[in-house]
């Protein structure tokens, strides 16, 4: 490159400016590459192949006033050309001049020849991505009318269908778009979108007219699910209990396992849970016959009991009843050995109840009964991910991955987040927050390439004209960190980093000295001989990953230097060690946080999240700017609440304060809450919010925090158990476990294994309320005995 500049500026060409440009461009330094090709046009301002690479780089960096400026330019060069006019007209759509992109598809339709009988899907998708425009610019009636005129030139009927009874709705004209989404209904009567245009047609004035639409979808189509399902969400009492009723039958008549699924929104409204159970215990009289017998009569097919006893043993999982829930779900392995879907509900069930080893277990056992089943592998391997078990969940994918080729690379390679994302999960909860790190940078990194990958189409959609395509495209590129796998990947590594800055990692060999000054000789010598078997196991695991890696290593090489070519040099090699050993982690935090700051608004931990960071960073303005966005999504967080508590007392209590940022800070503080200091406004929380246990929790960290003699009454408060407080749960209870264990709540020891006791009485099935060794225990009765004398037997 060095070289490359120097030729440039010694000869000052065009050509040489372009290549360089070119050169920028492979490395992806875009910003750069702009200036070369703006350089090179000084010299040759009417090259169409600069102006064409300068506009692809323009759209990628979304210079989007500069692209327009290019396009136009290459429209006066190139008039004749299609990617001159289409390329000018995204441009003024994409700066929202919605009139004038019109005007100029429809100047560039007008020169193009198409007889009405032929039938040509690039002229369609011209017409309907100018239909797009007119509607997007809120010329509905020019839409409609452009709608007609070329319906026989455009190949997608359904979308003309679905455009003119979308547009007929915005005009107005009711009885018109009536008629439309009734013929979408015949054509499709399982879209629910169709069934909510017809809604907003007819416009009913009561729940009564509501409902009569969708009795007329009966007659019908008497065999249709969505018609029976819909009106569910609006209806209530005895008229909700019979189409409830008549909804389920049909769905275990017929065996349709994803019933409970459709019906999970439902669950928002106590009233209506309520009513299931009751409709089959009067429906079905399970418990009574073998063969199942209705109301009309008619005999039920033999398997409607056991589809009834799996949506059963969902629905007592939700509401949290899950002995119940196993017992449903245990009847009905126990009449259908072989029925997949049936371990796969009672892994939930387990998983749910927080035993999340046991869940993986009954997930393997359903993976067993069908090996070529990719879903249930990958489930398989995800609860084994959740359970800590990385290596086994590995060779549970190693059955779908290429051969010859490492499972993790291979995932790495096809871009498989949801892997990667349990990985850096599991690895956190290991302490491993190098193995973590790593993850989360390739999850990273694959949001980099999938940024990358759309410069290819910015020319090859404009020479298909699937325009419509490449709009949402764009669209979605700009807010592609939005994507959950995105966010999750950037919690987890925002959490590490804050966790690494609040406890730096010490060298092993202290620690291990500390370690070890108070062990007696016995426990010593056991200790070191425990640590050489780890140490010879984990030798015997490293020669035979090295030899995996030497074998591996001849496949990958030429297909690393492949990629490496295509994406722009090598990467940067991931090393845990280095990662986990970074010298700012709060600024390496900040890097994940601002995606989420600018595409995340929405989301509460986004702005909590910032609080951590800025208040190890001492930046108190930037505190106040987080906590009010939170305060305006969710005033009553518990987590911010004790943000709000800390951020008052280091504003309180801070001297370096400069007086015009103190003054600020009191003022906002003032506005939002009054004269209270931390004590009276956590106090003022506690009584608002008595009766939840999340809240109640918040607030005793918080008396803790501002005053440690506090200790007895915060214990007392969290780790209240009555049935009458709110929020009950299994994780909220674990919290509540974790905070007397790590004493943050003071020096509850005691207090802690007493409130353990109380909790695995309510939940039994929850590991994290087991007693100790009560694992260790149960592999023994089981037979599963891997003890010390087995490993000392396997060295010798």
């Amino acid at each position: 490159h060095s070289v490359c500049l120097s030729v440039c500026l010694c000869l000052s060409l065009s050509p040489c400016w372009h290549v360089y440009g070119l050169l920028q461009r492979s490395d992806k330094k875009y910003d750069e590459a702009i200036k070369c090709y703006r350089n090179a046009l000084k010299w040759d301002k009417d090259n169409l192949q600069i102006l064409r690479d300068l506009s692809l780089l323009q759209i990628q960096m979304r210079d989007l006033e500069g692209y327009r400026e290019t396009r136009y330019q290459l429209l006066q060069l190139r008039p004749a050309q299609r990617a001159s006019w289409i390329g000018y007209a995204i441009a003024y759509h994409l700066l929202e001049d919605y009139e004038m992109a019109a005007k100029i598809i429809e100047e560039f339709r007008k020169t193009q020849q198409v007889r009405s009988k032929d039938i040509d899907y690039e002229y369609s998708e011209l017409l309907l991505y100018q239909n797009q425009v007119l509607r997007e610019a809120g010329l509905y009636k020019e839409a409609l009318e452009h709608l007609s005129n070329y319906e026989k030139q455009i190949c997608d009927k359904l979308a003309v269908e679905e455009t003119r009874g979308e547009i007929l709705l915005k005009l107005e004209r009711l009885d018109e778009a009536t008629e439309v989404y009734r013929r979408l209904q015949e054509r499709n009567p399982e879209n629910w979108s169709y069934y909510r245009g017809l809604e907003n047609a007819l416009k009913p004035s009561s729940v009564e007219e509501t409902l009569k639409i969708y009795e007329e979808a009966w007659e019908k189509f008497p065999k249709g699910l969505v018609p029976r399902r819909l009106p569910l969400t609006f209806l209530s009492g005895e008229k909700f209990r019979e189409c409830l009723d008549r909804y389920l039958r049909m769905n275990f008549s017929k065996g349709c396992p994803p019933v409970f699924t459709t019906l999970k929104s439902l669950y928002n409204d106590k009233e209506k849970v309520t009513s299931i159970p009751e409709l089959h215990a009067s429906s079905f009289k399970l418990t009574q016959s073998p063969c199942i017998v209705a109301d009309d009569g008619k005999e039920e097919p033999p398997t409607t009991l056991l589809w009834v006893q799996y949506f059963l043993a969902q629905h007592y999982d939700m509401i949290g009843q899950q002995t119940l829930s196993l017992d449903y779900i245990n009847a009905a392995i126990e009449s259908t050995p072989t029925l997949i879907e049936l371990f796969l509900i009672k892994a939930k069930i387990y998983k749910h109840a927080g035993n999340i080893k046991e869940a993986a277990q009954w997930m393997d056992e359903a993976q067993a009964l069908d090996t070529a089943d990719r879903f249930i592998n990958s489930k398989c391997a995800k609860y084994m991910l959740k359970a800590g078990m990385i290596k086994e969940a590995e060779e549970m994918c190693s059955k779908f991955t290429r051969e010859g080729a490492s499972a993790v690379e291979n995932l790495n390679e096809m871009q498989c987040m949801w892997f990667q994302t349990e990985c850096a999960l599991a690895y956190k909860g290991m302490n491993k927050f190098g193995e973590a790190l790593k993850k989360c940078h390739e999850i990273e990194r694959h949001f980099v390439e999938i940024t990358d990958d759309q410069f290819d189409f910015h020319t090859y959609c404009m020479r298909k004209m699937t325009l419509r395509s490449y709009v949402d495209l764009l669209k979605l590129e700009d807010v592609l960190r939005m994507h959950p796998f995105y966010y999750k990947a950037a919690i987890t590594a925002i959490q590490i980093y804050l966790s690494l800055h609040d406890n730096p990692l010490t060298d092993d060999s202290k620690e291990l000295q500390a370690d070890t000054a108070n062990l007696s000789d016995k426990e010593l010598k056991k200790l070191r001989n425990k640590q050489r078997r780890a140490q010879k196991k984990a030798q015997l695991e490293e020669e035979k990953k090295n030899a995996e890696k030497e074998k591996q290593l001849k496949n990958q090489k030429k297909k690393k230097e492949d990629d490496d070519e295509e994406i722009g040099g090598p990467k940067e090699e991931l090393i845990p060690d280095k990662l986990v050993k970074v010298e700012n982690p709060l600024e390496e935090a900040v890097k994940f946080l601002m995606p989420l700051k600018h595409l995340v608004k929405d989301k509460i931990d986004t702005h909590l999240l910032a609080f951590e960071i800025y208040f190890r960073k001492d930046k108190y303005l930037l505190m106040l700017q987080s906590v009010k966005r939170a305060l305006a999504i969710d005033p009553d967080h518990p987590w911010l609440h004790q943000c709000l508590v800390r951020f008052f007392k280091g504003v309180s209590e801070s001297k370096e304060l400069p007086e015009v940022v103190r003054t600020v800070l009191k003022q906002e503080i003032t506005r939002l809450f009054g004269d209270s200091n931390a004590k009276s406004f956590n106090q003022a929380y506690l009584t608002k919010h008595s009766n939840s246990v999340p809240h109640r929790l918040a607030a005793a960290k918080m008396m803790v925090y501002l005053d440690s003699s506090t200790e007895t009454k915060a214990a007392e408060l969290a780790t209240a158990l009555d049935e009458s407080l709110d929020n009950r749960s299994i994780q909220v209870y674990i919290n509540v476990l974790e905070c007397l264990r790590s004493g943050v709540l003071g020096d509850c020891k005691e207090r802690a294994e007493s409130y353990r006791a109380e909790c695995h009485k309510l939940y039994p099935y929850t590991l994290a309320f087991t007693p100790p060794g009560y694992e260790e225990n149960t592999k023994i009765a089981n037979g599963d005995v891997s003890t010390e004398m087995e490993e000392l037997a396997n060295e010798m």
